[in-house]
């Protein structure tokens, strides 16, 4: 029965955008796009996504009694040993989601690989879920990485975007395989430019066996044989056993209420257990009255940050391997004691040896009859290693796993390592209210919770709330986007904040979301990025 008199996807990729919609006009539901959108997107933004990342998912199909998320975070392979690295530690990037190594072994080439779960749960989700054939949402990708895509200035800037932090030159990531060399670089030697077109026909072939066989091919059939005798060759850990034993995990999201509002998203090892915490503490303040990003607001949200990301150093781990505080991390007591700190003019430290790489996408997608997806999904800092003949990127997961014994996220063999990522909704009275996610690092769960208090607290639609300046808390310093007026931050130096200014009017995360009210969808795309909003009408 429909629901609403139309349907909408939004996403950081137009092409992606364009194959999500493609899919609602012929019939497909939420799921169907969504996966339809993924696939695409990593093709066309090949260092942010791919079938070789990882993820998470959150569903709602109302009709059918579903609200489900799919984590698919890459992990460790088996090999892995707790102190591998323990002797070659550089340092910690500033705002705590990855290490810098010696010879940076964690972060470039065959040992940064981690096992992955894209594919496994965009087939699992879409052939649980999802109305069409598998072959026809796997189609559009196909197309794209035959014809070619043309770069788009946000593909291309992360390409000649430099080493920070410590971590490797992208072009170096660009590189460093033979395919990558080939496709990815123009005659003169240098990255392709804004205009110019990228033709993968290798990731065309191996998508076609994909459409044909199913996730099974690449877990367990011929393109499972080809990577591990690639990574074994080449001295990464990922195994053929690592491949054959991965398995995505199903569960119920996590809940609370944020003034009177139903705010569901993932369980840890994803960033969902911040966003909770975050809204639960800042629910305590009269964020309205202090008026949007003025001096008040912007120490009360970042002290509210402090204070998520310290509990996410200390108790947010895999929870097959790490006993995680759940229940009292998203609790209102807990919050309650932190907001009690921050009226008290407490100020909140982050503790670090010394920002996470922002290499991810999101995609929301409603459909007419009130279907909901949204999806984020990602390489992390990409490998650099493309397996001859295949065309897809690995991910670099394993940079972002403590190489120090003993705590949270330290290495360990088949474990998943902490994301920031946050699918997220939200609903008012058992109706959708909300669909809304992001890449970027780290900061991922801080623009999820500005935007949804943005819209919640001070009445933005959703294009409104992803294009507010937002500002981030994820060390001792606060980090302000370039539209932060310089009064706030004047004033919080007075008081003896550090305060570090981006050079970008939008920064910390790059949100994209779905309102709906009475009936109407409105959407964002972060204008950070490339995204773009489709209204899908039959």
């Amino acid at each position: 029965m429909t629901k609403y008199g139309y349907g909408m996807v939004v996403a950081a990729q137009p092409e992606a955008v364009e194959a999500g919609a493609s899919i609602l006009r012929s019939g497909g539901n939420a799921v169907d796009a969504a996966i339809a959108c993924g696939l695409v997107a990593g093709v066309v933004d090949p260092q942010m996504c791919g079938i070789a990342g990882f993820g998470n998912l959150q569903v709602y199909l109302p009709d059918k009694g579903i609200h489900q998320c799919i984590d698919f975070h890459a992990k460790s392979p088996l090999a892995t040993r707790a102190d591998q690295w323990a002797d070659i530690v550089v340092g910690e990037t500033r705002d705590g989601f990855g290490f810098v190594l010696e010879g940076k072994v964690n972060d470039l080439g065959y040992q940064a690989i981690a096992t992955p779960g894209s594919l496994k749960a965009y087939f699992e989700a879409q052939t649980t879920w999802g109305e069409k054939d598998w072959d026809e949402v796997v189609a559009p990708a196909i197309r794209w990485a035959e014809d070619g895509f043309v770069v788009r200035p946000h593909v291309a800037g992360w390409w000649v975007e430099g080493a920070s932090m410590g971590r490797t030159d992208n072009v170096e990531r660009l590189r460093y395989s033979s395919t990558g060399r080939e496709i990815y670089f123009g005659s003169d030697g240098f990255p392709k430019r804004v205009g110019d077109v990228v033709v993968n026909s290798d990731l065309a072939n191996t998508l076609r066996l994909i459409a044909s066989e199913g996730a099974d091919v690449f877990y367990k059939g011929q393109l499972a044989e080809r990577i591990a005798e690639d990574v074994s060759a080449h001295g990464g850990l990922m195994s053929d056993r690592d491949l054959l034993e991965y398995e995505t995990t199903h569960n119920a999201p996590i809940r609370s209420a944020y003034r009177g509002l139903d705010i569901t998203t993932n369980h840890p090892p994803g960033g969902g257990t911040m966003v909770l915490e975050m809204l639960n503490v800042l629910e305590c303040f009269d964020l309205k009255g202090m008026g949007h990003n003025s001096t008040d607001y912007v120490r009360t949200v970042t002290e509210a940050m402090k204070r998520a990301t310290s509990d996410k150093d200390t108790f947010v781990g895999d929870p097959e391997h790490f006993d995680v505080p759940l229940e009292r991390l998203i609790s209102k007591a807990h919050a309650a004691e932190h907001a009690a700190s921050i009226q008290a003019g407490e100020r909140a430290r982050v503790e670090r040896l010394a920002y996470e790489p922002r290499d991810t996408t999101h995609v929301c997608v409603v459909d007419k009859n009130g279907n909901a997806a949204s999806m984020t999904h990602s390489l992390g800092m990409p490998s650099g290693v493309i397996t001859d003949g295949l065309g897809f990127m690995f991910n670099g997961c394993m940079a972002v796993f403590d190489p120090r014994p003993g705590n949270a996220d330290s290495l360990a063999p088949g474990k998943s390592r902490f994301s920031s990522l946050c699918p997220t909704m939200v609903f008012d009275d058992d109706e959708l209210n909300y669909v809304v996610g992001a890449p970027g690092g780290t900061q991922i769960a801080m623009g999820v919770t500005q935007v949804l208090l943005n819209s919640i607290d001070f009445q933005m639609n959703m294009l409104e709330a992803v294009s507010a300046p937002r500002v981030s808390g994820t060390s001792n310093a606060i980090d302000v986007s370039n539209g932060i007026p310089w009064a706030v931050t004047d004033a919080l130096e007075t008081e003896g904040y550090e305060v570090i200014r981006s050079p970008r009017t939008h920064d910390f995360a790059w949100v994209h979301g779905i309102r709906v009210q009475n009936g109407d969808l409105d959407g964002g795309a972060d204008p950070a990025a490339d995204g773009v909003v489709q209204i899908v009408q039959d």
